[in-house]
């Protein structure tokens, strides 16, 4: 029997949310084709995760060795080309992630199949594929299929809801790890992580997100504040990152971070395409800003034409006088 196949992406033996997302609607597709779910996960220390996996899918093919941490996808390529080759799913799914963008077009290059990035809805029509995804910088969305299995998806984060699913008792198959290191061109030297524990943006419900409109560093504490009263996260725009404002890790937009969250601030910044390709399918959009004229509203579900700098406290105000905070 065939089988969809997820990629459990994890941080730190820890699965991220949109494998859990990716499991609930690759459930739902595999019950649609009477076919099994499928996991697969690589990396170190990983028994937790592992766990969690052979309760939701009927597979779990698992890579856990040393050598496969930190992330090196001259490594994940090699085992993830052999697994797929040998098992054959009808559909491969990842999260369009900075991980799942870098990995999975290399692995469709190697398998000479093609890759669907960004994907928003994927629907079964007669017994074929159809994935929903934006197109030129997210001013249309259209709808592709592609011709040979097996089809390999990125999925855009927030893009399909968890939804609890019977526990099942899945089949744990320990892989054999054997990498070809001539292969193995890229090597991490050093790995630099970011001060506190921040939330990362790409799983916020909430995200406050600054431009150049601030005006200066100092004033993304109004952000900070808004966003820790809404249990969210800051992000910031390519300007306010090159500016030296704020960590490249909070950016957002094509050459940054993919956002979908449930609420999406966008505060003193323009709306320059780029930016937005990397927001526009949050599900509501809240914009600040004192230009009538600027971009973003196109985008926004509110507007709000003002001076940031007398709406944010006040916003902040109500939200914590709502709290009783």
């Amino acid at each position: 029997m065939a089988g969809v196949l997820v990629y459990a992406e994890h941080k730190e033996g820890k699965l991220k949310r949109v494998s859990y997302e990716l499991l609930s609607k690759g459930r739902e597709i595999a019950s649609q084709k009477g076919e099994g779910l499928w996991a697969v996960i690589i990396g170190n220390g990983i028994g937790e995760a592992v766990e969690e996996l052979s309760s939701s899918a009927d597979k779990v093919f698992v890579f856990e060795d040393p050598s496969l941490e930190p992330y090196n996808s001259d490594r994940y390529i090699q085992l993830l080309a052999r697994l797929i080759e040998r098992e054959k799913p009808s559909l491969v799914l990842a999260g369009a992630t900075i991980q799942g963008r870098d990995l999975f077009p290399s692995l469709a290059g190697v398998l000479g199949k093609g890759v669907v990035v960004d994907c928003l809805s994927i629907e079964l029509r007669d017994g074929k594929y159809v994935y929903r995804k934006p197109f030129y910088g997210g001013k249309v969305l259209g709808e592709v299929s592609l011709k040979e299995e097996p089809e390999i998806v990125l999925v855009r984060p927030r893009a399909f809801q968890i939804v609890d699913q019977p526990k099942v008792q899945g089949t744990v198959t320990r892989e054999k790890v054997e990498i070809d290191e001539d292969q193995v061109k890229v090597k991490t030297l050093k790995i630099q992580k970011p001060e506190g524990k921040a939330l990362d943006i790409t799983e916020a419900d909430v995200v406050v997100c600054g431009g150049r409109g601030l005006k200066s560093p100092d004033n993304f504490k109004m952000l900070e504040e808004l966003a820790e009263v809404l249990g969210g996260a800051v992000g910031a725009t390519r300007a306010v990152v090159d500016a030296g404002w704020r960590p490249q890790s909070e950016q957002v937009g094509k050459s940054g971070k993919t956002v979908s969250p449930n609420l999406y601030f966008a505060i003193g910044l323009s709306g320059a395409v780029h930016h937005v390709m990397g927001m526009d399918s949050s599900k509501v959009i809240v914009a600040i800003n004192r230009d009538p004229m600027a971009p973003i509203f196109q985008y926004a579900d509110y507007g709000i034409v003002a001076d940031l700098f007398e709406i944010v406290p006040l916003l902040i105000k109500e939200l914590k006088k709502g709290r009783g905070s």
